[in-house]
């Protein structure tokens, strides 16, 4: 799957769309085209969309009719072309002159109406709000608009979700609106692809959640194998999911998995330390039989985290260790700064393991992923109807979830100002007032913030609050990357322990040391752990060796510019030649397998059996 772009700010958003409408020959004053589909083919593009439509009419619109209680709101669908399929709501809104666009098979591609939510959201694949005076088509003004693209299981995007009226709709609120909407869309579309015939494991950070759109969601099959997620198990994981272990996700055996209560919470810990508060639900058909075995253990030192096991003799982990430790018990904010994927999560729950709040509970809250618009709601909690979509019991919120024990703020640079001004409270006055509430709710937890920002920086561009940065980073520690630590060989040694299969002998051929040694490694552990999994399950009992590894992988190690010379018709067969060009390219193999046309892999093996 491929890796979704940074998400762009706002501004930037609507900036580079009207850069693409002049480029496209259109000006403010140009008139709208839609280029309306003929009959004909507007039956065949229902026909081919038939589904989504159904799915999103009768399965998820329902649980959003407050939206449609808004007499000058209008829900559109549209496909991945910018095609409207189908709309709910009034039209009553709607410029005359432009009713054309609002009706099955009119395009809202920017190339054809301008800047606008649906086009706009499906040329940068994110969800937006466009103001009346944002698009960049006068005739369009006239309305607002929030869009959010439907992705598929691969996700490739399939479809956009639009809120229009032609009042002021509070991005705030509409935004994060349409963003569940799509999300609940994608959710179900999962589930009815497999119409119940595999095992469903819906997880999230809390019992409270669980039932929420924005749940973590697995299907997999009997063999453990996960067939299908959504896009927030990938972030709640830190991982993309296709066709892996269930057991490489999760500190359980999938004897022990499937045999849990169907409809009553449990809680699994993943390999990376996290919590999470699970529901599994079996297949439909004829009960699977589980199969019977006994799984051998792996070493206690496989599975085992603490401070000391942090680090394996890199003298700037060891300092972040030992200057943690003596603040362990001390009410002094810690602020853990490093590069994604240097393990901090993993750090702070090490120390909140090693503290006296081991036994309550560690909240672990990524600022980045949860939409801007409602990190407010999921941090402080929410009175019951505070907003649209509220849900009718209200939310205590993860602040107050965290109660006694530590809350973990992950990539806190991320947080809205707003938020921030709250949170400054929360730890000013140690009370939680929840949205929509005017009752303060006593607190006593510790937060440890961490950020792969510069937050001084973030300061001075006035994009972080100074007086928040001061009472969040009582001690800063720094997490080096993976390319600067000393302990790197000893630490692809305990990942390949950690993520290794019992009967897993054979270990790291030296070909692969010697690479892992050379990559830069800018996803950090992150991107060593998925390497080692995905090597692990190709080279099964074998040694890891440089076939076994993902192409991706050999991306980073790229030093020299792409060939552009025609390939080498070279036959793979004959042994003299292929050693004559791999010494012509000085032993470089990603150089020699451009240009015989075939892939690192192929060639590695093929020298492989040359050299048996």
């Amino acid at each position: 799957m491929a890796a979704p772009a940074s998400p762009l700010s706002h501004d930037a958003i609507v900036q580079t769309s009207w850069q693409r409408c002049r480029a496209f020959g259109l000006d403010h004053q140009s008139t709208p085209a839609f280029d309306q589909l003929p009959a004909a083919g507007i039956a065949r593009l229902l026909d081919s969309h038939h589904s989504l439509v159904q799915t999103t009419h009768q399965e998820v619109l329902p649980y959003y009719e407050n939206i449609l209680s808004n007499s000058n709101c209008l829900i559109m669908l549209a496909d991945n072309q910018g095609q409207v399929l189908t709309s709910w709501g009034t039209q009553r809104f709607i410029e005359p002159n432009l009713a054309r666009g609002f009706q099955a098979g009119a395009s809202w591609m920017e190339r054809s109406s301008g800047t606008n939510a649906i086009g706009t959201a499906l040329a940068c694949e994110q969800a937006v709000h466009i103001e009346h005076d944002e698009h960049f088509l006068k005739a369009n003004r006239f309305m607002t608009g929030s869009a959010a693209p439907i992705f598929d299981a691969e996700r490739k995007v399939i479809a956009v979700l639009d809120v229009s009226s032609d009042s002021y709709l509070p991005p705030s609120h509409t935004l994060g609106m349409v963003k569940m909407m799509s999300q609940t869309v994608e959710n179900r579309l999962i589930l009815n692809l497999f119409h119940g015939q595999h095992f469903q494991l819906t997880f999230n950070t809390g019992l409270n959640n669980l039932d929420s759109q924005w749940a973590g969601l697995l299907i997999f099959d009997e063999s453990g194998q996960v067939l299908s997620a959504n896009r927030r198990a990938d972030n709640l994981l830190g991982v993309r999911l296709s066709r892996v272990s269930v057991e490489s996700l999760f500190k359980v055996s999938l004897l022990e998995l499937i045999n849990q209560p169907e409809g009553l919470p449990f809680a699994l810990q993943t390999s990376g330390r996290n919590r999470f508060q699970c529901l599994l639900k079996r297949p439909k058909q004829a009960p699977v039989q589980a199969r019977v075995f006994v799984a051998e253990d792996k070493p206690a030192s496989a599975s085992a985290i603490s401070l000391n096991t942090l680090h394996f003799g890199d003298s700037r982990v060891e300092k972040a260790v030992r200057q943690a430790e003596r603040l362990l018990e001390k009410d002094i904010p810690l602020l853990i700064h490093g590069e994604t994927g240097v393990g901090k999560e993993v750090f702070v729950k090490a120390l909140h393991q090693a503290s006296s709040r081991s036994k309550q509970a560690f909240i672990a809250v990524n600022c980045a992923a949860i939409p801007a618009e409602l990190v407010e709601s999921e941090l402080f909690g929410y009175e019951k109807g505070a907003f649209t979509g509220a849900n009718q019991k209200g939310s205590i919120g993860l602040i107050r979830k965290a109660d006694k024990g530590t809350l973990f703020l992950d990539e806190i640079g991320d947080m809205p100002l707003p938020t921030q001004a709250r949170l400054l409270r929360v730890l000013q006055e140690r009370c939680v007032q929840p949205v929509g509430s005017s009752e303060l709710f006593p607190v006593d937890l510790r937060i440890i913030s961490a950020t792969n920002r510069s937050l001084r920086e973030q300061v001075q561009l006035g994009r972080f609050r100074e007086d928040l940065y001061y009472r969040i980073g009582g001690l800063t520690l720094e997490l080096p990357p993976l390319r600067e630590r000393s302990d790197k060989q000893a630490l692809f040694k305990r990942l390949w322990e950690q993520h290794r299969e019992p009967t897993q002998w054979a270990g790291l051929s030296p070909e692969v040391l010697e690479l892992f040694e050379k990559h830069p490694w800018p996803g950090n552990l992150r991107q060593v752990s998925s390497v080692m999994q995905v090597a692990l399950a190709m080279a099964e009992e074998q040694p890891v060796r440089p076939e076994h590894l993902p192409d991706d992988f050999f991306v980073d190690l790229e030093m020299e510019p792409v060939e552009t010379a025609a390939p080498l018709g070279l036959d793979l067969n004959d042994v003299d030649a292929l050693n004559r060009e791999l010494k012509a390219a000085g032993g470089n193999i990603s150089h020699l397998a451009r240009r015989l046309g075939v892939s690192r892999n192929t060639l590695y093996k093929r020298l492989r059996q040359i050299g048996n």
